[in-house]
């Protein structure tokens, strides 16, 4: 969402330090150094390399970057998966054909003025006027896109914090029915969408039932 409004500040956030540390490289011109091959063989090389990396404590190098892209672009259905002990966890995908990115440049310049910060949401320090669009993890059975997760608590917990904010606030979500329930207790405006759905565990592809709340100052 940030990339189509192209604010000239922004500060993002996620819990997922491979994420961050994407941007983070992104932000600094990356140009990718690894020769990356769609094939199985290959792609678990790569895991196994980027897991290493993680036991080592280089989670935050370039080539983690470059393995975290690639490991998203071919791993089974898009998913991003990590285990309790923190290992990258995706099987081999299906697809017949993959454009891999190998120029990134274009980027730096939208991203040289954004600040990129790895923690949980309630520790980003804010001013009252901010505008915050939060984009949690769709409130189904699978949530595990880092190592700690993202459960019910957190969906409440995220909830809470935002109808706090005395600015302007923007949430999005799968519209199961506690979402939709919860949303509105907290005094949110609700708009229901059809949305794709490009990720999936089980390969389903049927648009999504998608809520999104909004507050106004």
């Amino acid at each position: 969402m940030a990339l189509a409004l192209q604010p000239q500040n922004a500060l993002l956030n996620d819990i997922s330090p491979h994420l961050i540390n994407f941007y983070r490289w992104l932000q600094v011109g990356l140009q990718p150094q690894l020769n990356i091959k769609h094939a199985e063989k290959d792609y678990y090389q790569c895991r196994d390399r980027f897991n290493t990396l993680i036991a080592e404590g280089e989670a935050h190098s370039q080539e983690a970057a470059e393995l975290f892209y690639y490991l998203n672009k071919t791993g089974y259905n898009g998913l991003c998966r990590f285990n309790q002990s923190g290992k990258f966890n995706v099987p081999f995908g299906r697809h017949k054909q993959i454009n891999y990115r190998r120029d990134f440049l274009a980027y730096q310049s939208v991203l040289e003025r954004w600040e990129f910060t790895c923690g949980d949401f309630e520790d980003i320090s804010l001013d009252e006027s901010d505008f915050i669009y939060a984009d949690p993890p769709y409130d189904v059975e699978f949530r595990q896109y880092s190592r700690k997760g993202f459960d019910w608590e957190d969906q409440v917990r995220l909830v809470t914090w935002l109808a706090a904010h005395p600015g302007p606030v923007v949430l999005s979500n799968q519209a199961t029915p506690r979402i939709v329930q919860l949303y509105d207790e907290a005094g949110f405006e609700l708009q229901f969408l059809s949305g794709p759905r490009r990720i999936s565990c089980n390969g389903d592809r049927t648009p999504a039932r998608e809520v999104l709340a909004t507050k106004s100052v």
